[in-house]
């Protein structure tokens, strides 16, 4: 490309940085990979890195902006696997887990299920396809407390979830949780990896993918339609911080390959929690998709 392009584009990119007033400050990073940080609630930052020129700053700025101003708390997590994305928002702040945890349940059990060299009961897939599909929370009791605390803890462990703590007694619905682990465990459904194998990653995205109707909002909001989407969404009302709603979710399939984790808490309605999760969803997917750019 011409020096005299490159230049133009250059000016086009900070023009729009400055017209969007998201006060993104476009930062160097090691090798290849750019890194953007930018201005968003209570004064925290995205922090987004990308080797696709122009994606880190659209991504922080975009992120940014649909976060200004909404009620509460949230924090994201995503990566992208063909462009060598990532994003960070608070994605280290703990969140009660509501219903998304259903998914370290589903994860422990299989791993459970590959050490003792066995497949699953009907039994067992009655419950999971329960809890997943319909986000079932008797079916979740039956396998939190079939798993154990133990068995919880050794999933996470070596899934490398080191910032997931279980929730006390029969509360799982307690369990603290960051975005940043609920990325690691999209990715651990989403690769070759030693602590799940291939049919064990298989049966969870497919009951992922097989979520209800009712309950596909969140984070598939804005995705491409070429894209298969697995979702889990959590969603609970408490006397304190309001709302917890929360969506994790992959997208694979015509070429996709990423995940995103979007958490909110301190809504004082549901509506409004499944709007801040939308909000990001939906700039995440247009920007990767470089519709933005």
């Amino acid at each position: 490309m011409h020096g005299s392009r490159i230049a133009r584009r250059v000016r086009r990119g900070l023009a729009a940085l400055v017209a969007a007033g998201a006060a993104a400050t476009v930062l160097g990073a090691a090798g290849p990979a750019a890194a953007s940080t930018g201005a968003a609630a209570d004064g925290d930052k995205v922090v987004c890195h990308s080797p696709q020129p122009g994606l880190a700053p659209a991504l922080s700025r975009d992120i940014a902006t649909a976060l200004q101003g909404r009620q509460g708390t949230s924090a994201v997590a995503l990566y992208d696997r063909h462009s060598g994305t990532s994003c960070e928002f608070r994605a280290r702040t703990p969140f009660d887990s509501a219903s998304v945890v259903k998914v370290t349940v589903l994860g422990a059990l299989l791993r459970q299920a590959e050490e003792a060299h066995r497949t699953l009961t009907p039994h067992e897939v009655a419950l999971t396809t329960a809890m997943i599909t319909k986000s079932d929370n008797a079916s979740t009791n039956a396998l939190w407390h079939q798993v154990g605390a133990a068995g919880v803890q050794h999933f996470l462990d070596l899934a490398g979830m080191r910032h997931t703590v279980p929730g006390p007694g029969a509360s799982w619905g307690l369990t603290q949780i960051t975005a940043a682990d609920q990325l690691t465990l999209m990715r651990l459904l989403t690769s070759d990896n030693a602590v799940l194998g291939p049919a064990s990653r298989d049966y969870a995205l497919d009951l992922m993918r097989r979520v209800a109707p009712d309950q596909r909002w969140g984070v598939p909001a804005g995705a491409p339609a070429s894209a298969t989407v697995h979702v889990k969404n959590g969603w609970l009302p408490r006397a304190e911080k309001g709302w917890r709603v929360h969506s994790v979710g992959s997208f694979t399939g015509s070429g996709n390959d990423y995940a995103m984790a979007v958490l909110s808490t301190g809504s004082d309605t549901m509506q409004r929690g499944v709007a801040t999760v939308e909000a990001a969803a939906r700039v995440i997917h247009r920007d990767l998709s470089g519709e933005a750019r």
